[in-house]
């Protein structure tokens, strides 16, 4: 069983007492005035706060209150919830966070340790589905994780300790989910920079049952130990993260996941896709399908074909449904030149556009501004290569 030092439990339980006296009926007075407050608050009313309240109590307040609105984009409970500003940064989503702990429930075994687990975010979904063990050196991040368990209903299911990851007890009775430190000083850093290394999280596999490891979507692939999965994950139009699966997981190869909806991408073996002249219709595919190098496998799913050898568009002559892209009725096609394309968005009284590039250099909001739109009608505009010439496409939503 894994226990906080005496020392840690002392800052821990300090920490836990501190943010918990916000859920108490005083402390709930003072965060029900910050809920209706100015973003951010005005110094009048801190200081009238201050007056009030205690002071430390109200900076505590004054934290939370501004960090649950930032999280109130990633989490249903954000409102009851508790962070610490890195925390926040590098916690995945609820969407994504019951995604992966849904598919580590089903190839797991044995107790889960979360390592790094932060202010909680896998670890509350993670322990809806078995007996979690959360570590993290951070104290603060401890006592949030702590606290959110407790949000969540799982807090019987939680245990947590203070402690260096790199020197805990990890053997084939565990499965492990780890999510190495990025940041620095509120800064993203490159995969060198990961703590633990990729290296160390990697050799988890020899001793633990079975190992995810989160990483920074722009991972390169050749970072990436033969017989390990990596899966791409994207919310919408936005990709968030990947995941490398160790070989005992069985999800080796790429895949691209877009949720909400666990839709899942996988390759397809097959001819080379055929590269043509584009058809009615235009397909930008998500980017957790070109992230994970699956274009062509989505292009043999879907019986469509590529505009170019080299670009990621997709093109067809109807729009069959999917989650991997985004379909685009094409208006008007011709070469990349401003003074034509001028003159055809204004035909057409477009005003606005959303450009999307792939292939072509230029910056998009010089390009915009060079345009002279006048109208009342909004397109897309795609900057890209067909059969390796500049072209642009004009396009309406499907």
């Amino acid at each position: 069983m894994i226990t906080d030092g005496d020392s840690a439990a002392g800052r821990l339980h300090c920490l836990v007492n501190r943010l918990r006296s916000l859920v108490s009926a005083e402390g709930g007075q003072l965060m029900a005035v910050l809920e209706e407050a100015s973003v951010p608050p005005s110094a009048t009313l801190i200081a009238k706060l201050r007056s009030r309240w205690d002071e430390e109590l109200v900076a505590a307040a004054l934290q939370q209150a501004a960090l649950r609105r930032r999280a109130a984009e990633k989490y249903s409970k954000a409102d009851k919830m508790f962070f610490t500003q890195e925390g926040l940064e590098q916690a995945s989503s609820e969407v994504v966070a019951r995604h992966r702990a849904e598919q580590f429930a089903a190839r797991s075994r044995g107790v889960i340790l979360d390592l790094c687990c932060g202010i909680g975010g896998d670890l509350a979904f993670l322990a809806e589905h078995g007996e979690v063990a959360g570590v993290d050196y951070d104290v603060s991040r401890i006592a949030c994780a702590r606290l959110n368990a407790e949000v969540y209903g799982v807090q019987d299911r939680v245990r947590l300790a203070v402690a260096d990851v790199q020197k805990i007890r990890i053997d084939d009775g565990h499965s492990v989910f780890i999510d190495p430190s990025r940041r620095e000083a509120g800064h993203r850093r490159g995969p060198d920079w990961y703590q633990p290394s990729l290296g160390w999280c990697y050799q988890l596999a020899e001793r633990a049952a079975l190992v995810a490891v989160k990483a920074a979507p722009g991972i390169e692939r050749d970072l990436v130990p033969e017989g390990w999965g990596i899966e791409f994950v994207a919310v919408g139009r936005a990709l968030k993260e990947a995941v490398l699966w160790s070989p005992s997981s069985g999800a080796a190869g790429r895949k691209a996941s877009v949720l909400p909806g666990d839709a899942h991408l996988l390759a397809v073996p097959g001819d080379l896709v055929d590269v043509r002249p584009p058809g009615a219709y235009l397909l930008d595919p998500s980017p957790a399908v070109t992230r994970a190098e699956l274009v062509e496998d989505l292009a043999r799913t879907l019986d469509v074909w590529k505009i170019d050898s080299r670009i990621a568009f997709l093109s067809g002559d109807s729009p069959t449904p999917t989650p991997f892209g985004r379909w685009l009725r094409i208006t008007d096609s011709l070469p990349w030149n401003v003074k034509n394309l001028r003159k055809a968005l204004r035909a057409r009284g477009i005003g606005r556009v959303d450009i999307r590039r792939r292939g072509l250099a230029g910056d998009v909001e010089q390009i915009g501004g060079s345009l002279g739109l006048r109208g009342g009608e909004k397109a897309t505009l795609v900057m890209t290569r067909v059969e390796d010439r500049p072209w642009a496409f004009i396009c309406a939503d499907v």
